[in-house]
């Protein structure tokens, strides 16, 4: 199969004369600094809203990416836990590791349809898309269909799958890597679309957040969320998007501070930590999703901000 360049083929798209830039990971791979990856916010000065609004041919393209003419999230498919416990398998034991194995780093990040590394080594990246895992370095990639644990990891590590990193975490168990994962394709599409939409919308509240010293949005394989931090130390808080856990069959928006305990509000409704959630239902319901998912971030990152 193809390569994939996001940032490339988005030139490609847009033509000369523009400096486009995406949510995806591209190469070349970023082998120094804190993060080892490259940073969305800080790439590109188009306005993927107001080119869609002069190339609307083009609106499913930007669509499918998150970029502008975004979609409306649908309804959480009832396979929805299933699926999302086994590829949260497969991140931990596989995913991750082939990263982590490079240059140390756990984190992933949201990739057209579903969710993989950032480039890594030799411009590798291993990434999940749909109910395929694909494997690519430089101009080559490979893809198989997502099967038992094991043969995913042979395919990507070329060994048994490697939770050794996180044998301290709550991370969920190897069971038998021999059994084949409960991954449906539909579930995995809402996951991608999920994930997708999480990151456009905390890219751009990050980007506003550049006095701040925001940290980069990225997913911890450990507990599955996409996530990102800002704020001064004290009202430090984190901003985050789960695709659901073991308190919540269904996905939520949340933020975490410190900083609550010191500023009374209705705003925070959070039961079970320290801050506020946004859960699926609420967004569902809403005309405007995107905005209401900003609205929730913004005005309990404004209210700690004092």
């Amino acid at each position: 199969m193809n390569a994939r360049n996001a940032l490339l083929e988005a030139r490609q798209v847009v033509g000369a004369g523009y400096d486009p830039g995406v949510l995806e990971p591209s190469p070349p791979a970023v082998n120094d600094g804190v993060w080892f990856a490259d940073d969305p916010a800080a790439a590109g000065r188009l306005d993927w809203r107001e080119w869609v609004k002069k190339h609307p041919a083009d609106q499913g393209w930007a669509a499918d990416r998150w970029l502008a003419a975004y979609r409306r999230l649908g309804p959480m498919p009832p396979t929805l836990p299933a699926t999302r416990l086994d590829l949260h398998r497969l991140a931990v034991y596989v995913v991750s590791p082939a990263r982590q194995r490079s240059n140390g780093k756990m984190a992933l990040r949201w990739t057209l349809g579903g969710i993989g590394t950032p480039f890594f080594g030799d411009d590798e990246q291993v990434r999940i898309a749909g109910t395929e895992l694909i494997r690519q370095r430089g101009q080559q990639a490979w893809a198989e269909p997502i099967t038992s644990l094991a043969k995913a990891a042979a395919f990507v590590l070329a060994g048994p799958p490697d939770g050794a990193w996180a044998e301290s975490l709550d991370v969920p168990p190897l069971d038998d890597a021999d059994d084949d994962l409960a991954v449906d394709p539909g579930a995995a599409y809402f996951l991608g679309e999920w994930y997708g939409f999480a990151w456009s919308v905390m890219e751009e509240l990050r980007a506003e957040a550049s006095s701040t010293e925001p940290s980069r949005v990225q997913l911890w394989p450990e507990h599955f969320d996409a996530a990102f931090d800002c704020l001064a130390p004290e009202r430090r808080a984190t901003f985050g998007a789960s695709p659901g856990d073991g308190s919540s069959a269904e996905p939520y928006f949340y933020v975490v501070s410190p900083g609550v305990a010191s500023i009374p509000s209705p705003l925070w409704n959070a039961t079970t930590f320290s801050g506020a959630v946004l859960s699926y239902q609420e967004l569902l319901d809403t005309a405007d999703q995107r905005a209401v998912a900003l609205e929730f971030f913004r005005t309990r990152r404004d209210l700690l901000a004092g």
